[in-house]
């Protein structure tokens, strides 16, 4: 597929979804004056071609209300769906936008995702397909590798630059995590799997921030961020739970969720900008660590 042709799949896409819903003589307008047109209005035939190509790449179903006569994108109301096809598009439209960029690569410093460079095709293969894997493990709590581990992948979750997989341990017969750039000798073992019908993937780490999962109690937890940082807290949610009381110098966050290793470090990264208010669980936890870094930088005499 030539990348003009692609680009233009991903244009379609992203006008249509802005637009949220949009008439054949509005997308006309707006393709005349697109960098894919010479003026000209979208053939109608062009346009039912691009459209059943962008269902069968991205599983995308763009549908007409007669009615109204309006294109629409229907994601079937799964968010979950939702949510995978908007990462897609947008690593989609970043690739080709930075292909288009070669000529300022050199302004241009992106962060590196090595496990999605080394083992993701493979383990998406084998989550497609419900076929179990085989690979070494270097867990970084551990001095030597753990060597033929067996696991049947349930799902993938990217966090902060890194793939994850969680699935179940054949051998220990347990449901746990995986970081991609800590496996080796990965290979796809012609055994396949069912998933539990009582699994539920999206629920797995819902209650939870970040990859590691936890059997303990929801806790509601309130912490002060002033008001700067609370602007970045606004633009990316810490979780799907979080809510706002805003003040002039500075705002409440409260959220339903685990207490978990993850949710910890990631509000210490914060330093002063963040308090914790509740539970008093959390705050101990807060203190403690903020006192165990203290002691590094105790000066003896």
């Amino acid at each position: 597929m030539s990348r003009n042709l692609f680009s233009r799949y991903i244009w379609l896409i992203d006008t249509i979804r802005r637009h949220k819903r949009i008439t054949r003589e509005e997308l006309n307008d707006l393709w005349s004056r697109s960098p894919f047109s010479q003026g000209e209005a979208l053939p109608r035939r062009t346009f039912y071609n691009y459209r059943n190509a962008i269902e069968e790449l991205f599983k995308i179903n763009i549908e007409c209300n007669t009615a109204t006569y309006e294109y629409y994108i229907d994601d079937g109301g799964d968010s979950h769906k939702e949510s995978v096809t908007e990462w897609l598009l947008n690593a989609a439209t970043m690739s080709n936008a930075l292909t288009d960029a070669r000529e300022v690569s050199d302004k241009i410093f992106l962060e590196d995702v090595p496990s999605s460079r080394h083992h993701l095709t493979t383990v998406l293969t084998a989550t497609k397909e419900c076929k179990r894997l085989i690979f070494t493990y270097s867990n970084y709590m551990r001095s030597i590798p753990s060597r033929d581990v067996k696991v049947e992948p349930y799902f993938l979750k990217l966090f902060k630059q890194r793939w994850y997989m969680t699935g179940r341990n054949v051998k220990e017969n347990t449901i746990k995590t995986y970081a991609l750039d800590r496996m080796s000798d990965v290979s796809l073992v012609n055994e396949v799997f069912v998933i539990p019908e009582d699994f539920d993937a999206e629920a797995y780490f819902r209650d939870c921030y970040g990859i590691v999962f936890s059997h303990g109690e929801v806790k509601t937890v309130v912490i002060k961020v002033d008001a700067r940082q609370a602007k970045y807290f606004r633009a990316l949610p810490l979780h799907h739970t979080q809510s706002e009381m805003i003040t002039d110098a500075y705002s409440i966050f409260t959220y339903r969720l685990k207490l978990t290793p993850d949710f910890v470090e990631e509000l210490l990264s914060h330093g002063s900008k963040v308090t914790v208010l509740d539970p008093p669980e959390l705050r101990a936890m807060m203190i403690s660590d903020l006192e165990k870094s203290l002691e590094n930088y105790e000066i003896t005499k």
